[in-house]
């Protein structure tokens, strides 16, 4: 239960006073390490705050400067004991919360204390280890409550006297206790409108009969069947949220309300109104016996009657996602004409029907990881999903859609088809083959900005798939051979595709010319086998580009300087076999202003056997590269040079060994005489 505390927005120029903060009449002593209340503080304070600190006792005098006090907060301390007469100065108060502390070491004093907030609409007592008991004696006598959290106690049981006199209450908050059973225990609270009854262990919900609730939240409970009175009572219910239970079947709901959201999520619901072996299971009636003290009432319900009674014309929401339904009962969507998102998804459906009338105000259908293989749809008749925007799915076993399906979807923009097997129209024709394959078209449907084909088996994508679209988020991931005749095919997508998922598809250097996609920010080439970087994604002005999990070895040296590196503002670059002796552009990558690399802890070079962070280069790596990146010529000069000096010496000495003999054989040989 959220309680507002006012703004704390202008702090900057706020006066100190007793180490605590003043804007206009809030007093902020939050975090202070506060044993007890400041008594030095403006008599004019109308909202104190005393959250975070080690108060444990409110005395009779704590609050007797503070007669305008009308907001009143001390959360997470470590308060036992609220002193009988401690608000008797404070009458006016309004908003008190004592959540996260520990009332219930005295709480018939506290209790007492209370009492004595005639005026009080608010008031939070979460976290305190209150049981129902307690929780009694603390709302006695507090007939003005309009709001009340008893969230995160130890509630077990609630019964008619719990709640006695609260005639005003609008919101309570039982949320996170140990509640298992409810006997009358909200009768009497008349002006109740929201109800919050989450994450407790209610088995069941039988006869529900408060017609002036609003909102009603029992998710994360094991219930198991839920029942509204046989009445023909207005309800004015609005929200239900049964989701996180263990619900076999629909709720029993009641026959005039004005549900708009019913939340329905991960439980064990089904319809048996037609097994699948075709048995009818449509006038079959259920018993529920209702124990009640020593009283034992039999009350029967013929489950599709109840369904059909109900009137759910206002319904807008419907959640049945993560549930164990295969198919739905004939006219079950027809009792909903103002559905406007539907979530089937996490089922065991395998053909889903898309009616004409029943699902015209339609804007999101959601039926992704199902069993889908079939999609019906009467394209003759009508409009089909006139105002349908969101159409997910992805991760079934459809290997196309109904003809034209598209055309009539004027307002469409995200489509997921990913993870089922279906190729895009048109088809390369294959010699030979009379018909081509069946294939979703979606040429002409302007108002489509997102399509997500990741893993549906795409061939080599060819002519102009993408003609008269205005796409702007693409994903071709997992599709191995997508890419098999180039790019090409994106030519129309030129002007308005701004991110593009190339994720596994196969993606060579000299393949992916990226030149014409202009309006490319964010691109994923990650997961293929590329050893350099396209030379084409130098001019693009890339905001985002994920290179993970290829086989580079070095990005281009400039590529700092580059119209790229000026652009790019996110870049992700591990599980890659860079060089530890090129780190060049590593380095002037992290100069770049603004550019920022999500995964630069996991990027890893290589030197020898040893992966190395670049950022840590042990000293004898770096003299080892520094040798390796040397000039050749100069190594080749220096390697040299010893083998010529050695060369030369030998000569010499060679020559002085043998001077004599080689002085008389000239001698001999030109018959001229020298003198020694």
């Amino acid at each position: 239960l959220a309680v507002g505390w006012g703004s704390r927005a202008a702090t900057a120029w706020a006066p100190y006073l007793g180490g605590c903060e003043l804007v206009q009449s809030t007093m902020d002593c939050t975090g202070r390490w506060l044993s007890s209340i400041p008594g030095n503080l403006q008599g004019d304070t109308e909202e104190l705050l005393l959250d975070d600190n080690t108060i444990q006792v409110l005395t009779n005098a704590s609050l007797l400067p503070y007669i305008q006090l009308c907001h009143l907060s001390l959360t997470r301390n470590r308060l036992e004991l609220i002193e009988p007469g401690a608000f008797l100065s404070s009458r006016g108060l309004q908003e008190l919360s004592l959540a996260d502390n520990l009332l219930f070491t005295n709480y018939s004093l506290t209790a007492a204390a209370l009492s004595a907030l005639q005026a009080l609409r608010t008031l939070d007592l979460a976290g305190n280890r209150l049981t129902e008991d307690m929780v009694s004696l603390f709302v006695w006598n507090l007939s003005s409550l309009e709001s009340l959290s008893v969230a995160r106690n130890v509630i077990m049981r609630l019964d008619s006297s719990t709640f006695t006199n609260l005639t005003q209450l609008l919101e309570l908050n039982l949320e996170k206790n140990y509640i298992f059973e409810i006997d009358r225990a909200f009768e009497g609270l008349q002006r109740l409108q929201r109800l919050n009854i989450a994450y407790n262990y209610l088995p069941c919900l039988v006869g529900f009969g408060l017609t002036q609730l609003r909102v009603l939240n029992v998710s994360n409970n094991i219930i198991e069947w839920f029942l509204a009175l046989e009445s023909d009572d207005l309800f004015e219910l609005e929200v239900l949220d049964l989701s996180h239970n263990r619900l076999l079947f629909f709720p029993v709901l009641p026959r005039q309300n004005k549900l708009h959201s019913l939340l329905l999520q991960d439980n064990r619901m089904s319809f048996y109104q037609h097994l699948p072996n075709g048995t009818s299971l449509a006038n079959v009636t259920v018993q529920f016996l209702i124990v009640d003290g020593n009283s034992t009432n039999i009350t029967t319900v013929r489950l599709w009657d109840e369904l059909c009674y109900s009137n759910l014309s206002s319904l807008r929401l419907l959640d049945m996602s993560q549930n164990q339904v295969w198919g739905l009962p004939e006219g079950f969507l027809a009792q909903m004409p103002s559905l406007t998102h539907l979530k089937l998804n996490q089922n065991c459906l395998e053909a889903f029907h898309l009616l004409e009338d029943s699902l015209a105000m339609l804007a999101e259908l959601d039926l992704s990881q199902n069993q889908l293989v079939e999609l019906g749809a009467e394209l003759a008749v009508g409009d089909i999903l006139p105002n349908l925007q969101l159409f997910n799915v992805s991760a079934n076993r459809l290997q196309a859609l109904p003809p034209g399906l598209f055309t009539h979807t004027r307002k469409i923009t995200t489509v997921d088809l990913s993870h089922n097997q279906m190729d895009l129209c048109p088809q390369p024709h294959v010699a030979g083959e009379v018909e081509s394959p069946p294939c979703v078209d979606i040429r002409g449907v302007v108002t489509l900005t997102h399509l997500s084909l990741a893993d549906c088996g795409l061939g080599g994508l060819g002519g102009r798939p993408f003609q008269g679209t205005s796409l702007t988020h693409l994903d071709l991931s997992d599709n191995c051979q997508a890419l098999s005749r180039g790019l090409g095919w994106l030519q129309d997508l030129a002007p308005t595709l701004q991110v593009l998922s190339l994720r596994n598809t196969s993606l060579s250097a000299a393949a992916g010319d990226f030149s014409s996609l202009s309006s490319l920010v964010r691109l994923d080439v990650s997961g293929n086998s590329l050893t350099a970087l396209p030379a084409s994604l130098d001019a693009l002005g890339l905001h985002s580009l994920d290179l993970r999990h290829n086989c580079l070895a070095a990005l281009p040296a400039g590529m700092a300087r580059a119209p790229l590196g000026r652009s790019l503002r996110e870049l992700y670059l591990s599980r890659n076999p860079y060089n530890c002796c090129t780190l060049g552009w590593w380095d002037a990558l992290q100069r770049v202003e603004g550019l920022r690399v999500p995964d630069g802890r996991e990027v890893t070079c290589r030197h020898g056997p040893r992966l190395l962070s670049p950022g840590a280069l042990p000293e004898p790596v770096r003299h080892s590269c520094r040798w390796h990146n040397a000039d050749l010529a100069l190594l080749y000069l220096v390697l040299a040079l010893p083998t010529c000096l050695t060369l030369l010496v030998a000569f010499a000495v060679v020559f002085l060994m043998l001077k004599e003999k080689l002085l008389k054989m000239l001698k001999s040989r030109c018959g001229v005489s020298s003198p020694y």
